[in-house]
């Protein structure tokens, strides 16, 4: 009896494939399953980004100057908990976890730290936050405007992908119709102010974190796309504007023609739900995307094994034409990387852009019958859950009647069900293990964090003009129960010292918390 083999998404494996394939796509044309530019990286790399951020500013500004030395071309920011869901550091409930998973930013002052020595026009940000996405966006503005810089052309990318917290990670704030406000707002005020910002990058990272498996990953990221997409057109954007600045967050795990097949399917996939909507210009077509090495695959034990991991997960992403990518530290399932574990996974892009041969050709597994076989297949299971997701109204109701977290609790249910009972086998952990113990060292942060934030908030409050806060937070208050764009308002009140706790006080005020 022949084995059955099948990919964790559920896709049977042939165990030979001979069907011929058809070879008439080209990279950088419509629709795009090959690429989104004719030569890929033989004229340009991706961008080598590495998230970083922990402590406070000073801390992670250090970290930043270190990664732009070992030749990081593009930075990418995590925030604390309390910055993400719009608590500034005094507040009770930040307590415990100021500056513990990200970068503690409370105020214009704290992002002048944040990037001290750091020219804004100079390089591309990346911004990993969501339902405060808007504030940070603002602060990033009125630094690059304090900078001297022209803000028609710095550059990067906040996440703003409120609906997968909704469906997978929990730290939203806002109910469902203001969050999806605020972020048509944001694509409204940038393309007309800030042009070169990617206004959002839709992700599937968190929704894959959270126990999706790749075929999930891509059909939630894409309907959830297809939501923005409806909700900037009833707004009264043009899709030919603003979905040129939308971008993408993909996982990465180990398997790497599963992983290579999403990404091509997903540009084939994009290409065809922009164009159902109305695109016409073929950079509104496209997608184009950021990548990091698989965080839940990263194992405690023989932490060390995690350097191959995530030198296959980055080569997958290399092979699928991501445009960004970031890969993990090895010790990252311990603590936040220390600067040789960041070191590491730097190199290990370097040695996949220079060493490995994988960028001297556009699409190299293009013709491979089973790569070819396999992007159809997930392609096709894809929009089997898009189908349904649209039968319910979109991804709104979708997350609202908790299709979405229902399927990804089923999938990692059954992932783990499977590492337990050895049908899936995990290196170190399942089989291969040993008694031995070969812990790196871990990085800290001390919970005096938040006394030192703590202090500088009470400094800023005490300098400032409060009556001109005052005064700003009326006006975000009146836009909000109106129809102006926040973003105007928010610039203001972040450059006259408010901070992001008040200004997310005064909306939870208007429109409350959502409570799922």
């Amino acid at each position: 009896m022949e084995k059955i083999i099948k990919t964790d998404s559920g896709i049977e494996i042939k165990q030979v494939y001979c069907e011929p394939v058809r070879m008439d796509e080209q990279p950088g044309a419509f629709p795009f399953t090959r690429g989104v530019h004719a030569a890929m990286y033989r004229d340009r790399l991706w961008t080598m980004r590495q998230y970083a951020g922990f402590s406070t500013a000073e801390e992670s500004n250090k970290r930043y100057h270190f990664l732009l030395g070992q030749g990081v071309n593009g930075l990418s920011v995590a925030f604390d908990l309390p910055t993400q869901i719009g608590y500034d550091s005094d507040h009770p409930m930040s307590e415990g976890e100021v500056g513990k998973v990200g970068v503690a930013i409370d105020s214009i002052e704290d992002m002048e730290v944040l990037f001290d020595g750091i020219k804004l026009s100079d390089i591309t940000t990346s911004m990993t936050i969501n339902a405060t996405g808007f504030i940070l966006l603002a602060f990033y503005i009125a630094l690059a405007k304090k900078q001297g810089a022209d803000i028609k052309k710095i550059s990067g990318t906040i996440q703003n992908d409120i609906l997968k917290e909704y469906a997978a990670r929990g730290t939203y704030i806002y109910p469902p119709a203001p969050s999806m406000r605020i972020i048509t707002d944001i694509f409204e005020y940038c393309s007309k102010e800030v042009p070169k910002w990617n206004t959002i990058s839709i992700s599937g990272y968190h929704i894959r974190e959270a126990g999706a498996n790749a075929v999930q990953e891509l059909a939630f990221t894409l309907a959830n796309g297809k939501a923005y997409l409806q909700a900037a057109i009833d707004k009264g954007l043009d899709i030919n504007v603003f979905a040129q600045r939308l971008s993408f967050f993909f996982n990465a795990h180990n398997n790497i023609f599963e992983e290579v097949a999403k990404f091509r399917a997903a540009r084939r996939m994009w290409a065809n739900i922009t164009k159902s909507l109305g695109a016409t210009d073929a950079r509104a077509q496209m997608l184009r995307f950021h990548t990091q090495t698989g965080g839940s695959t990263l194992t405690a034990q023989q932490p060390k094994n995690n350097i191959v991991r995530v030198a296959l997960q980055g080569l997958s992403a290399v092979l699928g034409g991501t445009q960004s990518l970031h890969t993990n530290g090895y010790d990252e399932a311990l603590s936040l990387p220390t600067e040789e574990a960041a070191s590491i996974a730097l190199r290990t892009q370097q040695i996949l852009a220079f060493e490995s041969g994988a960028t001297d050709t556009v699409d190299p597994l293009a013709g491979s019958y089973y790569v070819e076989a396999l992007t159809n297949e997930v392609e096709a299971a894809a929009w089997k859950l898009i189908e349904r997701i649209d039968a319910m109204g979109g991804s709104v109701k979708a997350i609202e009647q908790h299709f979405m977290q229902d399927e990804i609790a089923r999938s990692a249910y059954a992932y783990n069900k499977a590492i337990e009972d050895g049908s899936k086998i995990i290196v170190g952990v399942n089989k291969f293990t040993s008694a031995e113990m070969n812990t790196p060292p871990v990085l800290k942060i001390d919970d005096s964090i938040r006394q030192v934030q703590s202090e500088k908030l009470a400094k800023l409050r005490a300098r400032r003009d409060n009556a001109k806060v005052a005064a700003c937070l009326d006006a975000i208050r009146n836009c909000a129960l109106g129809t102006d764009n926040l973003m105007p308002a928010v610039i203001d009140a972040v450059e006259n010292y408010c901070t992001l706790g008040e200004i997310s006080d005064t909306l939870r005020g208007i429109w409350g918390e959502y409570r799922g």
